[in-house]
């Protein structure tokens, strides 16, 4: 509880040190009769006071006092014993992790929520630097408890992830101020810092059912793909995703995690591309003390941490010949050895994998092990690019739009017809990726509600002014489909939908009487 003592004997008088603060319940203090968690004023008992403000950041003032365990005056050395004691009590029920620090940021005091949430003793912080004890990524570049000593204002709400000390990341808010002594004299800093793995963990649940909702599609071979999905999940058989890069692979491996049994467990995803063979391999496998020059401690890998849950390898025709041999060990019994261990562990996280080359002609070339091949194509899973669901543009559009108005501020609601009709005619080589960034490079630029076409990023709009004599394309749904949506996104108006579908008015009538369309 995150409040600080008041010591009750009479009120306290200006120019005493003591300002007049909210209180709280009565509490019991040795040698003192009552002690006053006070709600109108600060209470003291003959010259020595210790003020409980609630609210962040006056709370946090009224710790940083305690943690010092400011004197005022000169009380008897059994008074200040006793009180250093109750302070100590105190400064160890703080739900909040709190340490003190002298100027060269080495740990003075470190509180048992601290304790708690590193992982290090009391014992074993004092004495350090806070950047041993923390490793943030911010400690040598950024560190906020610098800048508080720096120029001596607070920082608040500052979110970095800490290293505990088994290795295990965890996400943390952090606040700093000054440590003073009774002359007022600087004499450290105080950080407080709050877990937030459960918060994280809530908006990274939350962002992932979101991700299933944004993978409904107009195109009927996306549609076919998604309505496998609830039995691809329950089998959890091992799945190859593929398709072109930034088609949304990774958003259908969400799914499928989402909708599975094993949903309430972890979700970790792994780019085989993006780490050397080295590394990926400690990063996959773990390593234990030892095993390499800094190899301080034992570090789990994600196999290990993702049991119980889902770990999709994502780019997985990148990853190297000598670790696909290891990768097919866990996929056949689910054991593997962590680097420089001779001890065989074991996972049970479901794998799935993903790409967007052509794994049988990698395999054909020897670039690819043709048994890990069948292993994990049990089930394949094909995303179609943008330029074949040209339907679904309209839906992604305002998703994109409706995203970056909470993002950037701004009241934009819908691009132009002119602009929607020249999005159809466009290629979409980056696929949805691209598109999120054409509408995001609009909203830079776009000051008004609407966004036109001068908005848009000028690749995109040169390349499909060149094919704007070429018939409208639809994607793969009929042009049925799409005419009737669009008239219906138009309230009926056949000059906007025409404009949008990049035809003549004329032409889309002569479509409405072919399909039969009417409006009412």
């Amino acid at each position: 509880m995150n409040r600080t003592a008041e010591l009750d004997r009479e009120p306290a008088r200006p120019g005493d040190g003591a300002a007049a603060v909210p209180a709280m319940p009565w509490l019991r203090g040795p040698d003192y009769g009552r002690i006053k968690v006070g709600n109108d004023r600060v209470e003291r008992r003959g010259t020595f006071a210790i003020s409980a403000v609630p609210g962040r950041k006056a709370e946090r003032e009224a710790v940083a006092r305690l943690a010092n365990c400011t004197r005022q005056g000169e009380p008897s050395d059994n008074m200040e014993a006793t009180t250093r004691k109750i302070a100590a009590i105190i400064f160890d029920s703080i739900t909040e992790g709190v340490f003190t620090t002298d100027h060269d940021c080495r740990i003075t005091s470190f509180n048992r929520a601290a304790e708690q949430m590193t992982g290090f003793t009391r014992e074993q912080a004092v004495g350090r630097y806070c950047f041993d004890i923390f490793r943030t990524e911010i400690c040598q570049t950024r560190c906020a408890l610098r800048h508080t000593l720096a120029d001596g204002k607070p920082i608040s709400n500052v979110h970095v992830t800490i290293m505990t000390r088994d290795g295990r990341p965890l996400p943390i808010s952090v606040s700093t101020t000054i440590l003073r002594d009774k002359r007022g004299k600087v004499v450290g800093a105080v950080e407080f810092f709050r877990d937030l793995s459960v918060e994280e963990a809530l908006r990274e649940r939350l962002s992932r059912m979101d991700a299933f909702a944004n993978l409904r599609s107009n195109n009927d071979r996306m549609q076919r793909m998604l309505d496998l999905l609830p039995e691809v999940a329950a089998a959890e058989c091992n799945v190859l995703i593929h398709g072109s890069s930034g088609t949304g692979k990774e958003l259908v491996a969400q799914a499928i995690h989402n909708l599975s049994p094993r949903r309430h467990g972890p979700y970790i995803r792994v780019n085989c591309a993006a780490l050397p063979p080295t590394l990926l391999e400690s990063e996959l496998f773990g390593y234990v003390k030892g095993a390499f020059t800094d190899a301080k401690r034992d570090k789990p890998g994600q196999f290990q941490v993702a049991s119980g849950g889902t770990l999709l390898l994502d780019e997985i025709a990148e990853m190297p010949l000598a670790i696909q041999v290891k990768l097919l060990r866990v996929l056949n019994n689910g054991e593997f050895q962590p680097l420089g261990s001779t001890q065989t562990q074991h996972t049970d996280a479901r794998i799935l994998t993903s790409t967007n080359r052509n794994i049988e002609a990698m395999v054909e070339e020897d670039a690819f092990r043709e048994d890990l091949y069948y292993r994990i194509n049990v089930v394949n899973l094909e995303v179609p690019p943008l330029r074949e669901r040209l339907e679904d543009l309209p839906r992604l559009v305002s998703h994109f739009i409706e995203q970056f108005r909470g993002k950037r501020r701004k009241p934009i609601v819908r691009v132009s017809n002119d602009v929607m009709a020249l999005l159809r005619r466009y290629d979409w080589p980056g696929n949805i990726r691209e598109l999120e960034n054409a509408v995001e490079h609009a909203f830079v630029l776009c000051r008004a509600d609407v966004i036109e076409v001068e908005h848009l990023p000028e690749r995109i709009a040169t390349e499909a002014r060149k094919h704007a004599s070429s018939p409208t394309r639809f994607g793969d749904s009929s042009a049925e489909a799409v005419i009737r949506e669009c008239l219906a996104r138009n309230d009926g108006d056949r000059g906007k939908a025409a404009r949008e579908l990049g035809m003549h008015r004329s032409t889309l009538w002569r479509k409405m009487c072919q399909y039969g369309i009417r409006i009412p």
